[in-house]
């Protein structure tokens, strides 16, 4: 790496306005204004933060936020011990999402009502999915990596991210598009994957699940705010750091580098200093990745809230009589009002 790599390296850490445009364009699968993202990014981080203060007041006047997340955190109602009482509550709120959910707010065929949730072989952390077979013999998954030593587990910022990996996001909207082979090649069905249209459409769910009544609670709420300020401190991050855009005020202005990129992270995130780490260090060197996820969901919510003006001005005599999986999903979707991040 010294002889061969270092000579070649470029003195700054920036991918480089002329070219992010396009490793953007490939993650979010939509050309976006970056200028205009990177400040409605600030935008979201300051809505959130709003947001946040208020549900830490619910779970005790005048807590701030830290003070709420750790209240939060040793609770013994969201605690619990061992990977097998983990998994357990993992099947438990993915199987009540599902019956709460089916014929109700979706059409959801009989095949794709069953996901599995495991604990990963894997001790890297982090929960992910993985979609069924052709045939189904093989579900989708829901799979939580355990980092080694990790015996208690806190579930209060964690029910979001099951709607996230499980229905109604990655599960529901993978699994579906599995079993359209009438319509879809293989290809599309199983391979294709576009990370704004995906990773976008499960935080809609997230969200969908908090219009919905199922993070009412203020635990769960707060855990739902943690993870939205988490990405859409991903949307300043990257963007500015990449593009050379000035930093936040909050920050220092002026140039990006890393001591203030990890401050503007740790002002607006909650994990662990190791999980952040690894975030700052993911959008270092996969310029354009993370900031799909929350630029994903804005371009849902505005096609959630074009669909809904047409239906307000088409007659109902016009309109289908039902909403079938094979159309947008976001037709199917009630509320119609688009939502503001900090709602």
């Amino acid at each position: 790496m010294r002889t061969e790599l270092l000579p070649h390296a470029p003195e700054s850490d920036a991918f480089g306005r002329e070219r992010y445009p396009l490793v953007s364009q490939v993650f979010v699968g939509a050309k976006i204004d970056l200028e205009e993202t990177y400040a409605w990014g600030q935008e979201q981080v300051a809505e959130i933060s709003t947001a946040m203060d208020a549900v830490a007041g619910q779970i005790r006047p005048g807590a701030s936020v830290k003070e709420a997340i750790a209240l939060l955190d040793a609770d013994p109602r969201y605690r619990l011990e061992g990977t097998d009482a983990l998994q357990q509550w993992m099947q438990t709120q993915a199987d009540a999402a599902i019956a709460a959910l089916t014929d109700v707010h979706f059409d959801i065929p009989v095949p794709a009502r069953t996901i599995e949730c495991r604990i990963a072989p894997t001790q890297t952390g982090g929960i992910y999915y993985t979609g069924p077979s052709e045939d189904f013999t093989r579900p989708g998954r829901m799979w939580w990596s355990v980092p080694k030593g990790d015996t208690e587990f806190g579930t209060w910022r964690e029910l979001t991210t099951v709607y996230h990996e499980g229905v109604p996001g990655h599960h529901l909207q993978v699994a579906q598009t599995v079993l359209r082979s009438e319509t879809l090649n293989r290809w599309r069905r199983l391979m294709s994957w576009t990370s704004g249209y995906g990773e976008g459409w499960a935080l809609y769910a997230e969200r969908l699940m908090t219009e919905l009544g199922f993070m009412d609670e203020p635990g769960a709420r707060m855990g739902w705010l943690d993870m939205q300020s988490l990405r859409a401190a991903r949307v300043v991050l990257d963007i500015g750091v990449h593009c050379g855009l000035p930093a936040p005020a909050e920050v220092g202005g002026g140039e990006w580098d890393y001591d203030k990129a990890w401050a503007f992270l740790t002002a607006h995130a909650n994990q662990s200093e190791r999980s952040l780490r690894f975030e700052l260090d993911r959008y270092l060197g996969w310029p354009g990745q993370a900031p799909s996820y929350k630029i994903g969901e804005r371009l849902w919510l505005s096609t959630c809230a074009s669909r809904c003006a047409l239906a307000r001005a088409t007659p109902l005599t016009s309109r289908p009589s039902t909403a079938t999986p094979s159309t947008s999903a976001a037709s199917a979707l009630t509320p119609c009002e688009p939502q503001s991040s900090a709602n």
